[in-house]
């Protein structure tokens, strides 16, 4: 840590009890001081602070150290519940889990959990198909039956029920979904095809997710901005500090263009079944699209299938960045990776309104799909209660809150071997404007 060269007291903020936090390096997850501007409200209650001017930063560079104003007060162990309590109000987590120990292995999760999870059944296979199909029926319903100031509510739920299209073929990809595997694929790419996603692409890619979740460069899903890139050029670190912010919950648009289309990014023996599904996609936009615009006009086009994408990628995105990003949550190299500790202590559950998990299938019941992905949907929630029981004082849980999303937007950005991450305000202040105003207007309520 670099030494102070000057202090800061901010008047307006009020006296209470303190704690001193000390740093700690555990496996599968890393409980840090809460060193970063952004972290400044870890008892969501003021503190003095001091800023601490980076000596060795090409720019003026402010980190923000909690300073105790009781100097006599005990400090906690950092590995301690009330440590990890404090730090779940901070992040609007409801509960931090304790690292996982190393000699904990994957297998040993699996085996905890019954058989039964495991179990494919046609008929509520066919139940998932049949939710998704007259939810968006009626979200269609909704959009050309309402007048233009409740459109926003039809594309809301209509986006959300195309979500579950989605999640069927995430769990033909998983072969999670029926015993006959072609039947799977089959309906995979189908499921895909509305949403313009190549289904074959997506899968060889997210498999590569879960063999390698939150491993700093094999992960494929979302991972930290290093900052080599964002030192590359200005219209880069500028691209990534929008997409990094306020356009954060739309950013899986950037990564389905630019993983899924190109064909250098595949092995030569998946050429084939990427092309299968290329053909597939681009067969919708053929013919879909200009049925659509047939019938509807292009203003139709936008009301009946953009829109409702755009309300899918706002769950693709906000899902999967919920799932594994929070600054407690590492990404280790993979000399230091470890698979269990990644699965279990690397993956977030968090509760979202019931309406929206019954359309989306469960998904963010998500540590046991990352325990094994074999679990069908309809039986992630049986998993969960095997993991509360079993393994429970090692989840890290959340209900969806706007002090979570803030603390990712404003927080998760560019990473540091010891910090996990650090904000872009923190290294690039003079580029992060849009950082700033995410900090000033979105809600802190947890």
């Amino acid at each position: 840590m670099n030494v102070c060269g000057f202090q800061r007291v901010y008047p307006q903020q009020t006296r209470i009890p303190k704690f001193r936090f000390a740093p700690i390096r555990a496996s599968g997850i890393s409980c840090k001081p809460l060193l970063k501007s952004c972290k400044i409200s870890v008892l969501r209650s003021s503190t003095k602070l001091r800023l601490c001017a980076s000596a060795n930063s090409n720019s003026h560079t402010a980190k923000a150290v909690a300073v105790p104003i009781v100097p006599s007060a005990p400090s906690p162990a950092t590995d301690s519940a009330e440590y990890r309590k404090q730090l779940a109000e901070s992040y609007g987590f409801q509960q931090i889990g304790k690292p996982l120990p190393d000699d904990v292995t994957l297998r040993d999760i699996i085996t905890s959990l019954p058989k039964k999870v495991f179990e494919i059944n046609d008929a509520k296979a066919l139940g998932t198909i049949l939710i998704s199909v007259t939810s968006y029926a009626l979200g269609i319903f909704l959009i050309a039956k309402s007048p233009w100031y409740l459109l926003p509510l039809a594309w809301a739920w209509t986006g959300t029920a195309v979500t579950g299209f989605f999640v069927i073929g995430h769990d033909c990809a998983h072969k999670s979904f029926s015993r006959n595997k072609l039947v799977e694929d089959i309906v995979g790419t189908i499921a895909f095809m509305p949403l313009i996603y190549p289904y074959e692409p997506w899968r060889f890619k997210h498999d590569q997710h879960h063999a390698k979740t939150n491993m700093l460069y094999g992960d494929t899903a979302w991972h930290p901005v290093m900052k080599e890139d964002m030192q590359s050029s200005d219209i880069t670190r500028k691209a990534l500090t929008y997409g990094y912010g306020p356009v954060r919950t739309w950013m899986s648009i950037a990564h389905w263009l630019l993983w899924h289309f190109d064909l250098k990014k595949f092995r030569k023996q998946e050429v084939q079944r990427v092309l299968i599904s290329l053909a597939a996609v681009f067969a919708f936009i053929g013919i879909g699209w200009p049925l659509i615009i047939n019938k509807t006009g292009f203003v139709g086009w936008i009301k009946f299938w953009l829109m409702p994408w755009l309300g899918y990628h706002f769950w693709m995105s906000t899902f999967t960045i919920v799932h594994h990003t929070a600054p407690h949550i590492p990404f280790k190299d993979s000399n230091d990776w470890n698979a269990a500790q990644a699965q279990l202590n690397g993956t977030v559950h968090c509760d979202y309104p019931r309406w929206i998990e019954l359309l989306c299938h469960d998904i963010n019941w998500h540590i046991p799909h990352h325990i094994s992905p074999k679990i069908p949907s309809y039986n992630l929630r049986a998993a969960q209660q095997s993991l509360d029981e079993n393994w429970g004082k090692y989840l890290n849980k959340a209900k969806w809150n706007w002090r979570l999303m803030k603390t990712i937007m404003t927080t998760c950005h560019i990473y540091d071997e010891q910090e996990n991450y650090i904000s872009f305000e923190q290294v690039f202040p003079e580029d992060s404007q849009p950082i700033g105003f995410l900090r000033r207007v979105m809600p802190d309520h947890a």
